[in-house]
């Protein structure tokens, strides 16, 4: 007899999945309430809130809810209707692939559903059987889902190690030559975890060596990085060299959506075989008409970069200078280290939010090697400097917790 499909389910529930009964509800899945800011109520108290996105603090601004509220009463949350190929493209979605693309650079721009949804339909669009793609070890998981559509070879480098990407080039050069194809190179302007920035300019450097095009998301990069909030690429002097730029409008925009951008041929190529976009609902309204307003603030009020980095050198310097380990980071996102096993982990995390009032995302095994903690921290412009002390002190309570062993034979289960 054949098994059942649903046995291995409820039998292997996967290496996140496994912790759902004692997790769920407080360290995956929490509901955090209240306006998007600085400070929201997690259980029924209020914490300092460093796990969302919301780098410009744009989310809850008055003049981007008076553009979301006039758009949804005008328009709803129907109009258009349909696919954009089919019925719903309208002169506001053009005018925002205009602006998008003005915006980063390129000729033109394409925008999208999901950031998520759309990365992997791109992928699976711009390559085909007889392609190579060349790719980071650490890229998002939208990018290794797109990877793992492709039915050609694909060749992963170490991450950010140029010497690995080189060496894997070469592989990718010598494959491509024997079935005809080309070659796709895919990085991250930022990484979400580490808090790194790809090692653009020395990809695009190979470009002289090596006959490939090269993907960009730069979804962390767009509105924080660059001149103007331009992203990874103008930060490091080398947007012409980007051929496929990615960015999101879920980080510094607030909104949902998303946009690839470059040459008027590429993007109308990606108009006409993301299936992904062929086949779904265009981006409503009053997201359209919220992302362009988000998008005219970005460009007018470059204070709100200028604040986001403010909190984010007072962050990481406080934290350094108390000794803690931020590693690699060049960017806002503030990876905190710290070493021990899960059940540790759960229990200092769940001190953090009681006892101290500070809500922080949590990155363990199997994400990363065992014995490792990552507390993830994003600052906003909507942070201020006692959100930042009073973290730090509770980071230094913590740690000295974790340390003696304090937290080994806590009961952290909610």
């Amino acid at each position: 007899m054949t098994k059942d499909l649903f046995e291995r389910i409820r039998e292997e529930k996967g290496p996140i999945g496994s912790w759902a009964d004692k997790a769920e509800g407080y360290y995956v899945f929490p509901k955090l309430e209240g306006p998007i800011s600085n400070r929201m109520f997690f259980n029924g108290k209020k914490v300092i809130t460093w796990s969302v996105n919301d780098y410009l603090g744009l989310a809850n601004h008055p003049d981007v809810l008076k553009a979301d509220g006039e758009a949804a009463t005008e328009h709803g949350m129907a109009y258009p209707m349909g696919a954009r190929m089919m019925s719903g493209h309208t002169k506001y979605h053009e005018q925002l692939e205009q602006e998008c693309a003005e915006f980063v650079g390129k000729e033109a721009s394409y925008l999208v559903n999901f950031g998520y949804q759309g990365m992997v339909s791109a992928i699976d669009a711009l390559v085909g059987k007889n392609d190579i793609i060349v790719y980071d070890v650490d890229t998002h998981a939208c990018i290794i889902d797109g990877v793992r559509l492709h039915p050609g070879k694909r060749f992963v480098y170490k991450h950010n190690d140029i010497e690995s990407f080189e060496k894997n080039m070469k592989r990718a050069v010598k494959m491509a030559e024997k079935t005809g194809g080309g070659i796709l190179a895919i990085s991250e302007g930022v990484f979400g975890m580490r808090g790194e920035q790809g090692r653009l300019k020395e990809i695009i450097e190979l470009k002289k060596k090596y006959n490939f095009r090269f993907l960009v998301d730069d979804a962390h990069g767009f509105g924080t990085l660059g001149e103007g909030g331009r992203g990874t690429g103008y930060e490091q002097g080398v947007q012409d060299g980007i051929d496929v730029y990615f960015a999101t409008f879920a980080k510094s925009m607030a909104g949902i959506g998303a946009f690839f951008a470059g040459d008027k041929d590429i993007v109308q190529y990606l108009q006409y075989n993301m299936r992904s976009q062929m086949f779904a609902k265009s981006l409503p309204m009053p997201m359209v008409k919220g992302a362009l307003k988000r998008l005219d603030m970005i460009r007018t009020m470059p204070e709100l970069k200028d604040k986001l980095w403010e909190n984010t050198n007072a962050l990481q310097s406080g934290l350094r200078n108390a000794g803690f380990d931020l590693g690699t980071t060049q960017t806002c996102i503030t990876p905190v280290y710290l070493k021990g096993d899960v059940p540790e982990a759960m229990a200092l995390v769940q001190d953090l939010r009681e006892n101290h009032g500070v809500f922080c995302s949590i990155v363990v095994y199997p994400v990363i090697p065992k014995g490792l903690i990552i507390l993830r921290l994003i600052p906003t412009t909507t942070h201020t400097q006692e959100d930042i002390d009073e973290t730090i002190a509770a980071f230094t309570a913590i740690r000295s917790k974790l340390e003696s062993g304090a937290y080994k034979h806590v009961d952290a289960s909610i």
